[in-house]
């Protein structure tokens, strides 16, 4: 694998570890809500995942690992930089407290 693919991943990993940080005391999304700067923290790196995922990493990168979902990755990014209005938090509560410990898990494997 790419250093410099190794290094973005690593952005990542740091990135999901930031939000997963930042929502560690809430247990309900109306909890996470309640904080407007936890929201804009966590919508904001959910964005640079999905940028570092889309445009830093190598094609061949990506191909090589099939156990992580790229292409919603890069959705949830676009979701958020084409309708920031209309971002349904439900969704971005689910992807924090499900998809996101289950990322990083996927990811650290791969930093070892």
């Amino acid at each position: 694998m790419d250093n410099k693919d190794m290094q973005v991943l690593q952005k990542i990993y740091e990135r999901i570890s930031s939000v997963l940080e930042y929502c560690k005391d809430c247990s309900s999304l109306s909890d996470f809500e309640e904080d407007s700067m936890r929201v804009d923290a966590s919508v904001f790196n959910l964005m640079q995942i999905g940028e570092l995922a889309k445009t830093s990493l190598t094609d061949d990168f990506k191909a090589n690992i099939k156990t992580i979902p790229w292409k919603q990755i890069y959705g949830m990014r676009n979701r958020i930089v084409h309708g920031y209005d209309d971002v349904d938090m439900n969704i971005v509560w689910d992807t924090i407290k499900t998809d996101l410990p289950e990322l990083k898990d996927e990811i650290k494997k791969y930093l070892r």
